[in-house]
């Protein structure tokens, strides 16, 4: 092992508390059949695990719960038993009318896409207009599951090595064909978003790439720009959030309790463009446990910030934190304990005129406060279990408290992905320990549907089917254009090693949530989207045109438009779905063929600019694809 790897590996033992992912190698188990701690799918579905303490609310009876007024008739399909997904029911939002749901028993289906996806997917998102998804992890290595098309190499800073593998590609999402990108600044734990003409631009990484800013373009030759030395601070395992008028801040990162504002392209940040953070140096755990902080743009233009077990919001404008929510209890959520948590669905009423659109956040799973030391510094390793609870909070409201539950079965690692109807799914991660190399067991294989209720009355999991993929540390997923959800990612490993516990994972999966039922398919609508608007300005009137079989009930419509989020480490940068308000429904404009006027968001506060995927919901049902919009400010 060369100086370079001995300092890596000694330097954690030295400064424990800022080490999440050292070089340590983990003990190899040539055999995968038997994992430890691991005692199969049907397992998982049931073993609760996890610790608890306070007020508990547990969701998990099958009857169905009516929050609306006036009522709508439910549609079954076929002959729904004790578990169906029942009906459910909405306010607000749907022009003046109720959403219902299909009643389903499917559990959701999983599909093996892509053998070998080139990288694994530490990074994913899915870019719009061109449908690829981008899949990127970190050079550090050396090494991937597929070489770059030709020279240059990449020249491996302070040696005389070439790395000619490539650590990034873009794999069409309908065929999976995969097209390498060249890297040169490590994009290992960073950060990134869309900016309004669907360019993903990203921050930060490890080394010679944690002050970088890199912008891949959409087109079929686009490769990275980087421009290292753009940010003041170094940004590893930092949170970027993109803000009403377009632009990005990026918080925090390993030894940088700070943020600052992305300069524009090709611009270069100074320390005085660098805004000290006190939050983050309060809640620094011993072993860190605020990294990748959860952070929401709100809809009055502040900022909510998460970190560990503490929440506040801050004027972006006078720097000023103006609230400090409770303190939410049981364990901390963020790296490397490695909770999860998203904004859920954003409810606009047509000809929306309320000075306050209710925000709110869902937060899941995680770890104990010591988890990580247990796991990662402690010989032998001990593997403390996750969280098993959930809690939300409407951070709009100044007097908001935690409305804390149980979910099925511990998890930490994992995902949090907003379905286009607006219910949640959970997905990916482990049930015991913390993240770390090695520092995981018991993969929890189940994804879980959490329903989202407008009302706040009648939330309910449901336990879907299980992968036979373990996806623990680095894990990832991106809603699809056909409401399907991309699975990838998963590396417990410093590099690429097949015979680990837990092997890095390239393989790329797609899971059939419980709507995609092919008895529901009659549901499903297509958007024409030669006759539809797909350049919306804030506030005004616009048109979609769907065709679908057999009359359509204006009540069991519902229309939301959802950003596609940059996914790494359990966190979501920018995921976000709005639902929007019907203003009218003109049946059979052709036929079997309708259009519906809606209201685009009002202000870049509820929606920044940039790209959506506008789907249409019938029966809870998605269309067939989704339709990209963009919101120009």
């Amino acid at each position: 092992m060369g100086l370079f790897w001995r300092v890596l590996v000694a330097l954690p033992f030295f400064f424990a508390y800022v080490n999440g992912e050292h070089f340590t190698y983990p003990s190899r188990h040539p055999g995968k059949a038997e994992l430890a701690g691991f005692k199969g799918p049907d397992s998982l579905a049931t073993d609760g695990g996890g610790f608890f303490s306070g007020p508990l609310i547990v969701d998990d009876d099958v009857a169905a719960t009516t929050g609306n007024q006036g009522g709508t008739t439910e549609v079954t399909v076929g002959k729904p038993e004790d578990d169906t997904l029942e009906t459910s029911l909405a306010n607000d939002g749907i022009g003046n009318a109720n959403m219902i749901e299909a009643a389903t028993t499917f559990k959701g289906s999983w599909e093996l896409f892509l053998e070998n996806g080139g990288v694994s997917a530490m990074h994913l998102i899915l870019l719009p207009k061109i449908n690829q998804a981008l899949m990127f992890d970190a050079t550090v290595w050396k090494i991937s599951k597929i070489k770059l098309p030709g020279p240059p190499c990449r020249h491996v800073e302070g040696t005389n090595e070439e790395d000619c593998f490539a650590h990034s590609v873009l794999m069409d999402i309908d065929t999976g064909k995969l097209r390498p990108l060249r890297l040169k600044y490590d994009t290992w734990c960073s950060s990134g978003g869309l900016d309004i003409n669907g360019r993903l631009v990203s921050t930060g990484g490890y080394n010679n790439g944690s002050d970088t800013v890199r912008i891949l373009d959409l087109c079929d030759t686009c490769d990275w720009k980087e421009y290292p030395g753009a940010l003041a601070n170094g940004r590893w395992y930092a949170t970027q959030v993109t803000l009403g008028d377009g632009k990005f801040m990026v918080f925090g990162g390993r030894d940088f309790p700070t943020y600052e504002f992305v300069p524009p392209e090709g611009k270069k940040n100074t320390h005085q463009d660098v805004v000290d953070f006190k939050f983050l140096v309060e809640t620094h755990d011993p072993v860190e446990n605020n990294l990748y902080p959860f952070v929401y743009l709100s809809t009055d233009g502040n900022v909510f910030i998460f970190a560990n077990n503490r929440s506040v919001l801050l004027n972006p404008k006078t720097h000023n934190i103006i609230h400090e929510f409770p303190v939410l209890p049981n364990g901390a959520r963020n790296y490397p304990a490695s909770g999860s948590a998203c904004l859920l669905p954003i409810i606009l009423k047509p000809n929306e005129d309320r000075k306050v659109i209710p925000a709110e956040i869902l937060v899941c799973g995680g770890a104990p406060h010591d988890a990580y030391e247990k796991a990662d510094l402690q010989r032998p390793k001990v593997f403390l279990p996750g969280s098993c609870d959930c809690a939300r909070l409407d951070f709009t409201k100044r007097d908001s408290k935690w409305n804390i539950f149980n979910m099925p079965s511990a998890r930490l690692l994992g995902d949090m992905a907003v379905l286009p109807t607006g219910d949640v799914l959970i997905v990916n991660g482990a049930k015991t320990g913390s993240a770390g190399w090695d520092d995981a067991r018991e993969p929890n294989l189940n994804p879980v549907l959490y329903k989202f209720q407008t009302d706040g009355t009648a939330s309910k999991f449901t336990v879907l089917n299980p992968s036979n993929i373990p996806r623990m540390y680095h894990s990832s997923f991106a809603i699809l254009p056909d409401a399907k959800v991309l699975i990838a990612g998963s590396n417990t490993n410093p590099g690429y090693l097949d015979d680990a516990l837990f092997p890095t994972e390239v393989r790329v999966e797609k899971f059939s949530p419980h709507y995609l039922d092919p008895n529901l398919a009659m549901f499903r609508q297509e958007i024409i989207t030669e006759k539809s608007d797909n350049q919306l300005k804030y506030g005004q009137k616009f048109t979609v045109q769907i065709r679908g079989n057999g009359v359509i009930d204006q009540q069991k419509l519902q229309v939301t438009i959802y950003s596609p989020p940059f996914v790494t480490h359990g966190i979501c940068m920018n995921q976000r779905l709005i639902q929007l308000g019907i203003l009218e429904f003109n049946k059979d404009v052709a036929p079997n063929t309708n259009n519906i006027v809606l209201q685009a968001p009002m202000n870049g506060n509820i929606a920044q600019p940039g790209y959506y995927m506008l789907f249409v919901n019938y029966n809870g049902v998605p269309c067939l694809r989704s339709m990209w919009v963009q919101i120009l400010p």
